[in-house]
């Protein structure tokens, strides 16, 4: 009996040892393992195949001959255990509901074969967050990797109601358990649409398609406007360019007209980490961006790191609110990659793999900037950059010749206006819906919990003790360790 709480009525409390088989997985050299089938190979499962129902891909492929016994073939209805594995995910537990092909386990997972007792009612037990605990309580740590050993789990205590009840409430969960399934699919499906949704969103700003245009509504109204060309006309007189430049590009909305970001922005690198010092001047420490700082649309400043600067350098590599952030590359999903600096931290600078773009006058608003950029622009970017293995960068020059559409003032602020009020509402949703896989498990584990506590389905008094059941349990062991030793007198096993 357990001294929180007396348990139902037929119920017992017993160990693992008692009510499973543990089977420890197949070890073979790093030699003999393949990704793919060849002759005489089995499937072999490893630890990231351990999720809530086991998963048979991305498998491992290993010669049947390692298979010593016919218990380490995997069955339908065994529950696999993850035995060496980061200490948040050692212990964790999946279910074979079936399994297709001839398939055995890897050394640092195991079989967990109930005997006589429901399986589906097993696996949930082991799944549950009490079992859970148990099991991470006993593992062995070493360097980053968490170890359970067979002894320290035996015993797990493990609580046996009625044969019959143990169905009824497997059933029950699995109910409770596939309208969450259903729940959490739906909430996949709206979160890539709200994704695609906030895409179009910026796609059809930086297109001139999101409200009318300074054009439109001028000729509606019977009034003249500013096309963008007039704005810009400061700009390009003092920096002059051939128009053949944007021949290829895509025509604009009436009122619009193509510039550069070198023409728009007074473009800059950062600073060089392990810059030699020189003994005359004096230095300081200051926060700085990296690459991970400057994300797609948005700063990521959990981790600012301190950099050694003279105050020369300090002075002119400070950002300033409104300045555009933008990569030059690394992974080739980081190429370009940038947001608004909105002066988040008082006295901070830009390493030199961050560009800094500092827009002139008012010829462009710097959030329509930086939209363009990390949507239609990251064509450019990827066109105009140098590529390697895996990687890629954009140097200064190219960025600085990025071609930029440019609305009237008033339609980039009305521009700017709906998009932010537009994002709010998607990001708002999308953080709703984030929010409900954790809550989605944590109804899991209420519903296993009410479950082991016997209140999750009534009870019949028909229904045999689990008392009968595990001297049934007790009896069959007994017979199988008495045949064993019959059948190899001069062999002793472990369990």
């Amino acid at each position: 009996m357990t001294a929180e709480r007396k348990l139902p009525r037929g119920w017992i409390e017993s160990s693992l040892e008692e009510v499973a088989d543990v089977i420890r997985g197949i070890t073979f050299p790093a030699s003999a393992k393949s990704a793919s089938p060849e002759a005489h190979t089995v499937v072999c499962l490893r630890t990231s195949n351990v999720q809530r129902i086991l998963e048979f891909d991305d498998v491992l492929h290993v010669p049947a001959s390692y298979v010593k016994r016919d218990d380490q073939w995997l069955r339908a209805g065994d529950t696999v255990i993850s035995m060496a594995n980061s200490y948040e995910l050692v212990g964790k537990v999946a279910f074979a509901t079936h399994v297709p092909l001839r398939t055995t386990i890897g050394g640092f997972i195991s079989i967990i074969r109930p005997k006589l007792l429901d399986p589906r009612f097993a696996y949930y037990q082991l799944a549950s967050a009490r079992v859970q605990q148990a099991l991470r309580s006993t593992a062995s740590q070493t360097v980053n990797i968490s170890n359970l050993s067979l002894r320290a789990i035996y015993p797990t205590r493990f609580l046996v109601p009625p044969l019959t009840e143990q169905g009824r409430i497997a059933e029950v969960i699995e109910s409770y358990f596939t309208r969450l399934d259903d729940a959490a699919a739906t909430l996949e499906r709206v979160q890539r649409n709200l994704k695609r949704y906030r895409a179009s969103v910026l796609k059809a700003a930086v297109e001139g398609r999101l409200v009318p245009t300074e054009a439109e509504l001028a000729r509606a109204e019977g009034r003249d406007y500013e096309p963008a060309s007039v704005l810009l006309e400061g700009i390009l007189a003092e920096r002059r360019r051939s128009d053949q430049a944007f021949e290829d590009l895509p025509p604009l909305p009436t009122g619009w007209a193509w510039s550069t970001l070198g023409e728009l922005a007074n473009v800059k690198g950062g600073i060089t980490k392990g810059e030699k010092r020189k003994p005359s001047v004096t230095y300081r420490e200051v926060p700085y961006l990296r690459v991970a700082n400057v994300q797609r649309g948005y700063l990521d400043l959990r981790v600012i790191k301190m950099i050694s600067a003279s105050e020369e350098t300090i002075t002119e590599l400070r950002l300033q609110p409104g300045d555009v952030l933008f990569n030059e590359g690394g992974d080739r999903d980081k190429l370009g990659r940038g947001w608004v600096w909105k002066g988040e931290i008082s006295e901070c600078i830009h390493q030199n793999h961050v560009f800094r773009a500092r827009v002139i006058g008012d010829a462009i608003v710097p959030q329509f900037l930086s939209w363009y950029a990390n949507t239609e622009g990251q064509r450019y970017f990827f066109v105009e950059g140098k590529h390697t293995t895996n990687l890629a960068s954009i140097n200064i020059t190219k960025l600085r010749a990025l071609p930029v559409p440019v609305p009237p003032r008033s339609e980039q602020l009305r521009i700017v206006q709906a998009v932010e009020e537009s994002l709010s509402l998607i990001d708002s949703a999308l953080a709703s819906a984030e929010r409900e896989p954790v809550r989605c498990a944590r109804l899991r584990q209420s519903i296993l919990k009410l479950a082991f506590k016997g209140d999750l389905v009534d009870q019949d008094s028909s229904d045999e003790p689990a008392s009968v059941l595990l001297e049934r349990i007790k009896a069959e062991r007994s017979a199988s360790a008495t045949a064993k030793k019959s059948n190899n007198p001069r062999r002793s096993t472990n369990a």
